[in-house]
């Protein structure tokens, strides 16, 4: 029974809907888990400095191929192996950062999915600026630990909101306790809104992240729909599932002879805005018609 490496930076905690997205997609390849493939997790457990040696582990298991759910576990999974096929989902362009040669014909033994964050990091400011009009100064929350989506994420947030007018402040965490202290600069040096950048650590905090900008009263604009469903004000962003669905069609093909050099890299297609109109409710926000009329869901 051939073995499908599953590389990811966080703890399975918060990662069923992926995890079945992932599986539906080997399915449609014609893999079932413990049918016909098994499936070996390394989970790092936010712990990005433990990505290198579980690539190895998994290297080690003479895995068909590796699924690696981050640009973090990318290249640890490029740094591990130079044979085994790997397939990525990354938020940066995986030819500016030098984990394929190009999109259309990748070459080495990776391929992937681009999801765009860094890209949508306008769209998601002037969403945001169409929600909340008033808004000048802007926290900008990343994660130093991941130098990667930090550098990333200030370096398409600064120009885009330069050019908006608007004001940003960098606010670092890297740790659950980290973000309680970040917010509690709220009291002192109040920002008008909140972005929260696109990272795997961030994402894991969530239902921490969403439950403090109520508490704060503080509009936050987010990369993904799961910020949303538990109470976060808006998102922007692709639709994650269908990633993690393509990664486990791009596996499952790759089971059946396919060589990640002939594969090109997948560019998402499907973004969606999310709006929770409870939660702008609860902020003193009405949800102007123009927004209501392009979201994908509002929830109430």
């Amino acid at each position: 029974m051939p073995v499908v490496g599953f590389l990811d930076s966080r703890s399975p905690d918060g990662m069923t809907d992926r995890l079945r997205a992932f599986r539906e997609g080997l399915k449609d390849s014609g893999y079932v888990e413990r049918e016909n493939v098994a499936i070996e997790y390394g989970w790092a457990e936010n712990r990005l400095d433990r990505l290198p040696g579980l690539a190895a582990e998994l290297v080690h298991r003479e895995v068909a191929v590796m699924a690696a759910t981050s640009t973090d576990a990318a290249f640890a999974a490029k740094a591990a192996s130079t044979t085994t096929p790997i397939v990525f989902l990354v938020g940066q362009d995986p030819v500016q950062s030098g984990l394929v040669a190009s999109l259309a014909r990748p070459g080495g033994n990776l391929t992937g999915i681009n999801i765009f964050s860094g890209e949508l990091t306008a769209k998601r400011l002037e969403l945001l600026r169409e929600l909340v009009p008033a808004v000048t100064r802007v926290a900008v929350l990343v994660n130093p630990a991941d130098a990667t989506s930090t550098e990333t994420a200030l370096r398409d947030v600064e120009p885009a909101a330069r050019a908006m007018g608007l004001k940003i402040q960098v606010l670092n965490a890297s740790t659950s306790r980290e973000i309680n202290t970040a917010f509690a600069t709220f009291v002192r040096e109040r920002p008008d809104a909140i972005f929260v950048s696109t990272d795997p650590f961030l994402i894991s905090r969530r239902v921490q992240l969403a439950q403090l900008a109520t508490l704060h009263r503080v509009p936050a604009t987010y990369p993904l729909r799961e910020f949303v469903e538990i109470g976060g004000l808006m998102s922007y962003g692709t639709n994650i599932a269908d990633a993690f669905r393509q990664i486990g069609v791009y596996a499952g093909r790759i089971l059946k002879g396919a060589k990640p050099a002939d594969l090109p890299v997948v560019q998402s297609t499907k973004f969606e805005l999310v709006i929770n109109a409870e939660t702008a409710r609860m902020l003193g926000l009405a949800v102007p018609p123009s927004l209501l009329a392009i979201a994908d869901e509002v929830i109430e």
